[in-house]
């Protein structure tokens, strides 16, 4: 115990925090430089995309034959130097915004958000205003109550 007593405090909690750092940065990729492969491209965007004759499962899961036109027509858009977001468009105007397996981003996201934390705010609002008027009502029914009190012999 006393060897571990001469390690200071900020050492013990520095070194397992820089740890953990290190092996987040190196496992996140950052230090990979070369770009995706046209292969890798095409595996992402399959896990993108949903198989057109089936239920909630991508092109990349599916053995029937949409799904594997599908695939084809990925890597060959790929194979034509196409964006990821070009190919995301040539698939949702030949099948629909229902191709995509993730939905696009629309601007009613952020009222799931701000609703609940209004209505929260309200509720707060609400309570206190609430105890607040009670506290008051409370406090002149005292003064009352002792002004009765003292008035008597």
């Amino acid at each position: 115990m006393a060897e571990r007593d001469r390690v200071p405090l900020w050492a013990r909690v520095a070194l397992p925090a820089v740890v953990v750092a290190a092996a987040l940065v190196v496992g996140s990729g950052v230090f990979d430089s070369s770009p995706p492969t046209l292969a890798q491209r095409a595996a992402a965007l399959d896990a993108l995309v949903r198989c057109p004759s089936c239920t909630d499962i991508s092109v990349a899961q599916s053995h029937e034959t949409t799904a594997i036109a599908v695939r084809h027509e990925i890597q060959n858009l790929l194979a034509r130097g196409k964006s990821d977001a070009q190919v995301k468009s040539v698939l949702v105007s030949q099948y629909g915004p229902s191709i995509l397996l993730e939905p696009p981003d629309t601007a009613g996201i952020p009222v799931i958000w701000v609703v609940p934390a209004v209505l929260a705010l309200g509720a707060l609002g609400a309570v206190g205003t609430l105890f607040w008027r009670r506290s008051r009502q409370f406090a002149r029914l005292q003064r009352a109550h002792d002004q009765v009190g003292a008035t008597r012999p």
